[in-house]
């Protein structure tokens, strides 16, 4: 890490460059799910598309610690609830412009409904 709560600048470039991001929610033992993830202003941010009330965000919501699996590396993180509209914003034109390919469109426009902007979390590296 480069400050608090931050992710160092080789972990955010993978992010940056890769398109799925390996996690596991909470501290009971489960297989590592791929996740979609966009970067903004240097901090990382997911959003649940199903939003199922036995998925990784209630998991979050219940234990807000987990892992995140991006090139080659485990790394401990902390889920933190965004409430930031402005945020909420940038993160929409994030998702928009790195999933941009035709199949990814629909789930993008999903992404963007209030449903799943309620989702908004930000990962961490845990303390």
């Amino acid at each position: 890490m480069t400050a608090r709560g931050r992710f160092d600048a080789e972990v955010i470039t993978a992010m940056q460059r890769g398109k799925i991001l390996g996690i596991k929610a909470g501290t009971k033992p489960h297989r590592f799910i791929g996740l979609w993830m966009v970067v903004v202003e240097g901090r990382v941010f997911v959003r649940s598309w199903s939003v199922k009330p036995d998925g990784w965000h209630a998991a979050f919501l219940k234990e807000p610690i987990g892992v995140v699996q991006i090139a080659d590396q485990e790394i401990a993180i902390r889920a933190v609830q965004t409430r930031s509209e402005r945020l909420k914003d940038a993160v929409d034109r994030a998702y928009r412009e790195k999933y941009n390919t035709p199949g990814a469109v629909q789930y993008v426009r999903d992404l963007k409904r209030a449903k799943s902007r309620a989702t908004t979390t930000e990962l961490v590296p845990a303390d």
